[in-house]
């Protein structure tokens, strides 16, 4: 237990409360509990620490249980991803299939100017309340958590990465598919497949044959028998958690699908660029530099490499390569200066720019409750991003604890006959 140190004459204040750590012991004994955000990126990350021997579930529990729960127990004026994320670990807690005592939960931070990077007091809190035996894990590179038992080492941020370049690329090819398959259901069960197969891959150390794996990926979803049908792509841009959480965006991607349409969904790793630059151009703007900036370069380098051979075997197959960091970055000055990085600042423009550069002008910017960068990088900017490009219909849609699917369904579909008419 960790305790803040207090002076014997002054008054007890508690500025800090106590709160259970997860200790190295705690390994193979607790169970750690992840929020559901990237299903199938999550599948395999969780795969990864399974490896490295923690005990790991990606939690799937959603519908206005959770919403509620979340309610209970963070104040209304915290940030839609928040109360999602805490709602989703109170409801399984209270499910029963987990033993408090030899439980604990999971999130990831950037360690930004985003109030993700403080969740971890309000977590706490809400656990407090009815499971205050529950330890709070943090996933960053930043130095967040220093009292934790959770091993960070460089070979299991190297498998992640890695982990996160398949995921992308099965999302990819999932949503250039599964509109125009000829049999219902194919696309998803290669998608299952796919990851099925790469798992033994990362248990034998050979998942570094990255152009070898990212070949197969894409001969398998080629394989699937499509229609020569046209339908109206729709890009999903906004804040980072909305974006791809069913839980959070009401199944986005599914309600696209079922009206008729490809989503488009950016790659998460064009998030983590963002995340591994965002250090440079600090260097660069604001004469902040430390010792962590070559490292940054260095890794950015790497990963970005990494994304140029990717897209080069996309170019060469029938399928829509992933958008090129470096051209985000060239579009994203044409509308906002990099130095805006709060929450996912410059990104979303950047992201706008790109989808309507590769011809996909109907987009939805995803606007939780809470999150003040998003409504200033996201809806903000579409009206320079509209500007730019005057075919772009962006239209944004809130999502917050009081707002219903209904409506938020019907507003896309609003936007979905503009863009029908504007086809016409």
């Amino acid at each position: 237990m960790r305790k803040q140190p207090l002076q014997e004459e002054r008054p007890v204040l508690d500025f800090t409360d106590d709160y259970p750590v997860f200790t190295h012991a705690m390994k193979d004994t607790h169970t750690i509990l992840v929020p559901d955000m990237l299903p199938w990126h999550f599948d395999l990350l969780a795969y990864i620490l399974r490896l490295h021997g923690y005990r790991v579930e990606v939690l799937h529990n959603e519908g206005r249980a959770v919403i509620d729960e979340g309610l209970k127990h963070v104040h209304n004026d915290a940030c839609y991803p928040a109360l999602c994320v805490i709602g989703q670990f109170l409801d399984a807690l209270k499910s029963g299939k987990y033993d408090p005592d030899k439980t604990a939960v999971m999130i990831t931070q950037t360690g930004g100017g985003c109030r993700a990077s403080n969740y971890l007091p309000l977590i706490r809190k809400a656990l407090k309340a009815e499971f205050p035996q529950v330890p709070v894990l943090s996933f960053n590179v930043s130095g967040l958590e220093k009292d934790s038992g959770f091993e960070m080492s460089l070979g299991l941020i190297l498998e992640f990465a890695y982990a996160v370049f398949y995921g992308d690329l099965i999302m990819s090819l999932y949503n250039q598919t599964a509109p125009y398959e000829k049999r219902a259901g194919e696309a998803a069960q290669v998608r299952q497949s796919c990851l099925d197969a790469l798992k033994p891959q990362f248990a034998k150390g050979s998942y570094r044959k990255f152009a070898k794996h990212a070949r197969e990926i894409i001969a398998a979803f080629s394989a699937i028998p499509v229609t020569g049908e046209k339908k109206i792509k729709v890009g999903i841009v906004g804040e980072i958690y909305v974006k791809y959480s069913p839980l959070a965006n009401s199944h986005l991607e599914e309600f696209l699908l079922h009206e008729n349409c490809e989503p488009v969904v950016p790659s998460l790793m064009d998030f983590l660029l963002y995340c591994a630059v965002n250090p440079l151009n600090d260097a660069k703007f604001y004469e902040k530099k430390s010792r962590s900036t070559f490292l940054f370069r260095f890794v950015y380098k790497w990963v970005y490499g990494k994304q140029k051979k990717l897209n080069h075997l996309l170019a060469k197959s029938k399928f829509e390569p992933m958008h090129d960091f470096e051209r985000l970055r060239v579009l994203a000055d044409k509308v906002i200066n990099q130095g805006v990085k709060m929450g996912e600042g410059w990104l979303i423009p950047a992201e706008m720019s790109a989808l309507c550069e590769t011809g996909v002008s109907d987009i939805i910017c995803v606007q939780p409750f809470g999150c003040l960068p998003n409504h200033i990088a996201g809806k903000g900017a579409s009206r320079a991003v509209k500007a730019l490009y005057p075919k772009a219909n962006i239209v944004p849609v809130d999502y917050d604890p009081s707002a219903t699917k209904v409506n938020q369904e019907n507003r896309i579909k609003l936007m979905l006959a503009t863009a029908r008419e504007n086809r016409k």
